[in-house]
């Protein structure tokens, strides 16, 4: 068999994974040099911890265990399971955090109520004062920024997977005698074969509102950063009390009690914020996120979000937060119901249109990619 790939993103990147892993043959097709969305543009953070419970859980829990074993294989993922710990301060936000541990599927995330001193234990530059901190040990990380690449060195290394970059699909077209189905590039250039999988991320405007309309996804834009190197270990991803309103996993009676209870601060509710914080390979932290969802989105960063990401995190620490070195936005696409992981959709004979994971895309692209294979009967 033999698999038409459109986007270098992690989502296209792990289909294309899937189709060598089984055998078959892959073109793999990138209108920029490298893949610059969103799968470079985030935390690298396999996060499961605030999955909703269900196939979104499920998702995780699979995507979370296929990249370990990818890890495994291809070092420069630099695949890390170091569970997340989620510091709390005042009784509503403690009694969330008892509330995640109490639910049903608590076992499976990993999760447990740590004193500070076990926290502390578990991840010593914590310093600041807090009263309790979510663990969650199935929480993972690897590279988003080097991720891809070596992905890709990996399945050059097959020799039945061929990556063309700088070229932009502009329209599905008939195979012919050629195969099942095909695309044509804006080289001219036709591309066939026994299935066409469109990974195009939040590029949702021309090719795919021509073959699939318009589709349940809207597009997300978000602001980062990134430090200098902390000088010592972050040994567990980070996040926030204000992550507990964002994610599904936390919705009962107590996150009713902290949103009614306990005002979010005015610049973290104005920018839809939580704080999730990932430590680079070189020391460096990843600190993130706002959320805007109305268009047109604005073309510069802010600097309110900044100010309050660093507060957050200095009293977290315990100590100022490093040099940042990099700020950037990017933008991701996410199902508008955002209890589906994904929108997959056969859009013509032969292919599929995947897109749509949201913030999960890092998390759950090889489970993604490998229910797209199962239902393909690849």
């Amino acid at each position: 068999m033999k698999v038409i790939v459109v986007g270098a993103g992690v989502v296209g990147t792990m289909h294309a994974w899937q189709a060598v892993e089984r055998g078959h043959e892959v073109v793999h097709i990138e209108r920029e040099a490298e893949a610059r969305g969103a799968s470079l543009r985030n935390f690298g953070q396999i996060w499961v911890s605030g999955r909703a419970g269900g196939a979104e859980l499920d998702t995780a829990l699979r995507a979370r265990e296929l990249w370990e074993g990818i890890g495994a294989r291809v070092p420069g993922l630099g695949f890390r399971a170091i569970g997340s710990l989620t510091p709390v301060r005042g009784e509503l936000e403690l009694a969330v955090a008892e509330a995640a541990v109490a639910r049903a599927d608590a076992d499976a995330r990993g999760y447990k109520l740590l004193t500070p001193d076990e926290a502390r234990a578990v991840n010593p530059a914590l310093r600041g004062a807090f009263d309790a901190a979510l663990w969650c040990e199935r929480d993972a990380a690897v590279e988003p920024r080097t991720a891809q690449l070596a992905l890709r060195e990996a399945l050059l290394a097959s020799g039945r997977y061929t990556f063309l970059p700088g070229r932009e699909v502009r329209e599905v077209v008939d195979a012919g005698e050629r195969g099942r189905a095909a695309v044509r590039d804006d080289r001219g250039e036709v591309h066939s074969g026994d299935a066409v999988v469109l990974c195009t991320g939040a590029w949702l405007s021309g090719l795919v509102r021509e073959v699939a309309g318009e589709i349940p996804v809207r597009r997300v834009r978000l602001q980062m950063m990134q430090t200098d190197p902390l000088g010592e270990p972050l040994t567990t991803s980070v996040a926030d009390a204000d992550s507990f309103r964002y994610y599904p996993a936390y919705a009962s009676e107590a996150l009713d009690a902290l949103n009614a209870g306990q005002a979010q601060d005015p610049t973290a509710a104005a920018h839809k914020m939580q704080l999730l914080m990932v430590q680079r390979l070189d020391g460096g932290l990843t600190i993130g996120d706002t959320h805007e969802y109305e268009h047109p989105f604005a073309f510069d960063t802010l600097e309110d979000p900044y100010e309050h990401l660093t507060r957050v995190v200095e009293s977290l620490l315990g100590r100022p937060l490093p040099r940042v070195r990099r700020r950037w936005a990017g933008v991701y696409a996410q199902c508008t119901d955002t209890t589906r992981v994904v929108h997959r959709q056969q859009v013509r004979d032969g292919v599929w249109l995947v897109t749509g994971p949201g913030g999960r895309g890092m998390t759950c692209s090889p489970a993604i990619a490998e229910t797209t294979a199962n239902e393909l009967g690849w």
